[in-house]
């Protein structure tokens, strides 16, 4: 039989497959892989379960539910002040992983050069090599993982044509700030570059900061894919249900991929999710209260157990450094983890081209029940 095409040679099984097999395998708490172990909002799980016996079960509009697109425009007019019309401005995709492919797919040319902050999340180099495109990393660097302006500035090439910029930044839990916002939008206008940019996290930030959309940035709303997601926000990862916001030309673009991707999906999750994000601020500041609480619980177990920790100021994951412990490659640790603790983390270096930055770093995530995060923390005690 042919060999499969070059442009997946190295993508092989996700580490989080890996990971989570051998959680199951070992009967570990498996703190590796980004999902909840609680459910949403009870009306958000209500809503779904009357649509779906109300008979919304087939093929929803290809650009998502009018309801649906309407909330979305609502919720970046209430949190951002940004305007967008919700017939032209708004897909609804299949989570925002479809959301990041189709937009690659609808940019990105053979050969062109696609720039992303480092680590990335394991499907932006996927979907450039499926775009066909060329990765071009700006490593974050420990501990404070703050991108180099400089470093950006002198990535660009004459084949460069995409930004793919993550904020608040997965796995490291960076916030940009508005001087490094600055500066990558007069990187993207000065060199006539599209932005893409993943903000699946954008109400999962602590400590007072905010999220910053780019897109609102001078010059950046005509040339940015603003991409969101329900399924961080509201704890139901399993739904899929993400958008992409832009203007008309943008939206356009990322549909003609999409439509031919998935075409549709969640009919009965798209009006629960409308209605979620019209819930009141006192969810949306309960969420990032319980996080911080949470991410607090971790680092401090993290800490007295002698890791390295560096405490995010978004997502909910917290990098560590596992050198102060005697060891050096975080693939061997976390392989070795569950065996020895019962404990699944994630290694930071298969986020990496350069993969020796990252390769004393693991992650973990503390989206999880507190007492799920203290038995984690009791078992990591044999280390």
């Amino acid at each position: 039989m042919r060999a499969h095409a070059q442009r997946l040679t190295g993508l092989g099984t996700t580490i989080f497959a890996e990971m989570s097999a051998l959680a199951v395998r070992t009967g570990s708490v498996n703190l590796g892989q980004g999902f909840p172990d609680t459910d949403g909002p009870d009306s958000l799980l209500e809503d779904a379960i009357t649509a779906i016996r109300s008979g919304a079960n087939q093929y929803p509009p290809g650009r998502g539910i009018p309801a649906l697109r309407q909330a979305i425009v609502d919720h970046q007019r209430r949190f951002y002040g940004l305007e967008y019309d919700p017939d032209s401005q708004v897909l609804v995709t299949t989570g925002a992983t479809e959301a990041i492919a189709a937009a690659l797919l609808a940019y990105v040319e053979p050969g062109d050069e696609v720039i992303a902050l480092e680590p990335y999340y394991d499907s932006y180099a996927a979907c450039i090599a499926m775009a066909g495109g060329r990765r071009v990393p700006v490593t974050l660097r420990a501990p404070d993982f703050r991108p180099d302006l400089d470093e950006l500035r002198a990535a660009v090439t004459p084949r460069t044509k995409v930004l793919l910029i993550n904020s608040p930044h997965n796995p490291t839990g960076t916030v940009l700030t508005d001087e490094e916002l600055r500066g990558i939008a007069a990187v993207a206008v000065e060199h006539d570059l599209v932005v893409i940019t993943d903000e699946v996290y954008e109400h999962l930030i602590f400590d007072g900061l905010r999220h910053r959309p780019l897109t609102a940035y001078e010059g950046m709303a005509e040339r940015t894919v603003s991409i969101g997601s329900a399924g961080k926000t509201f704890s139901v990862t399993g739904w899929k249900i993400g958008w992409v916001t832009g203007t008309p030309e943008v939206v356009t673009a990322v549909n003609t991929a999409k439509q031919f991707l998935t075409y549709v999906s969640g009919a009965p999750f798209q009006p629960a999710v409308a209605g979620a994000l019209a819930l009141g601020n006192e969810y949306f500041d309960g969420l990032r209260a319980d996080l911080q609480a949470r991410r607090d619980l971790l680092c401090d177990g993290l800490e007295q157990l002698g890791f390295g920790v560096h405490r995010p100021q978004g997502t909910y994951f917290v990098t560590t450094d596992i050198r102060p412990l005697g060891h050096t490659d975080g693939v061997e640790f976390c392989r070795m983890l569950p065996e020895r603790t019962g404990v699944v983390a994630i290694p930071h270096q298969v986020f990496y081209d350069n993969v020796d930055a990252g390769r004393p770093l693991v992650r973990w995530a503390f989206c999880k029940q507190r007492e799920v995060l203290e038995e984690a923390l009791n078992r990591l005690t044999k280390l």
